[in-house]
């Protein structure tokens, strides 16, 4: 078997890539890598942070599905995203800081390492360094052991081996290119739903979706059907709902015997936090004693 240190090293050579130059030295703990550019030298970042203050999770919504090292306070330290409608796979280390002249980032476990594309500016909305690739075909082979990332000097794990369940649902999810089961779209069923006493409400459908934790939301008229990871189908409540300035509203009812609240209001650019799509509304829901943000677009 293979030790932790020998899959770092690994790792951190398929990171560097191969040919005539051979691999690049990283630099001890009292010395700085100079950078290509003048900017401030590489520090190697070298974490294991998969104690029993972490966990894995699978994530999914109505844009992708994604496995995820979350700590203590649910910030995600390693998260591995695929868009829905795309055979893509995206990497994200929260830890790991841009560096001007690199631009590859690894990660595998189980001795195996798959290579992508990484913007050696650093990923504005995640945070981090993100790097991007068509999904590989050993994803289930990748994700199936410890995972370990690098990029240039900097070692993120290895990380415990996510539940097999996990790795396995979300290797067949970004392989089928569908992440999550895509809103069903309005139907006839839906007429009452448009009728608030004996008014007759235009209010164009929407979808609304958060993360972190995640959820969504679909509208028609005044009801609103909300979902989450344990609810997937989701559930429809029946709400007040309360034009608001510039195109947004208030829709409030109660859910298993407490507040609902989901509010919009126009954000151009608005990001869920987890794709690269933006969207027109931001949202604000106020769900079983919690508040939760997130983003709007029609149907």
């Amino acid at each position: 078997m293979r030790s932790l240190g020998s899959i770092i090293a690994f790792l951190s050579l398929a990171a560097c890539g191969g040919g005539d130059k051979g691999p690049a030295s990283a630099p001890r703990n009292d010395e700085a890598a100079p950078a290509a550019n003048g900017a401030a030298p590489a520090i190697p970042i070298a974490t294991n942070e998969s104690g029993p203050t972490t966990r894995w999770d699978l994530q999914s919504s109505g844009e992708g599905v994604a496995l995820a090292l979350l700590s203590g306070e649910g910030a995600a330290t390693l998260r591995l995203f695929c868009p829905a409608g795309g055979k893509r796979l995206v990497v994200n280390v929260a830890a790991f800081r841009p560096v001007a002249s690199e631009e590859r980032l690894s990660f595998g476990g189980g001795g195996q390492a798959h290579a992508l594309v990484a913007d050696p500016r650093g990923d504005r909305q995640r945070g981090g360094v993100s790097g991007t690739s068509e999904v590989p075909d050993n994803l289930a082979a990748l994700v199936g052991g410890p995972v370990s990332a690098s990029y240039g000097a900097q070692t993120s794990g290895p990380h415990a081996a996510p539940p097999p369940g996990l790795s396995r649902a979300f290797a067949a999810a970004c392989s089928e290119a569908k992440g999550a089961v895509a809103p069903k779209p309005a139907s006839a069923a839906a007429g009452p739903c448009l009728k608030q006493g004996k008014e007759r409400l235009q209010v164009a459908p929407l979808r609304a979706i958060g993360t972190e934790p995640f959820w969504g939301a679909r509208i028609e008229g005044r009801c609103v059907t909300y979902s989450h990871p344990d609810d997937q189908k989701g559930t429809r409540i029946w709400t007040r709902y309360t034009p608001g300035p510039r195109g947004g509203g208030t829709w409030s009812g109660m859910l298993g015997g407490r507040r609902f609240e989901l509010s919009t209001r126009a954000q151009p650019g608005c990001s869920d936090g987890m794709s690269d799509k933006v969207y027109p509304l931001a949202v604000a829901l106020a769900v079983q004693g919690e508040r939760r943000s997130g983003c709007a677009e029609p149907l």
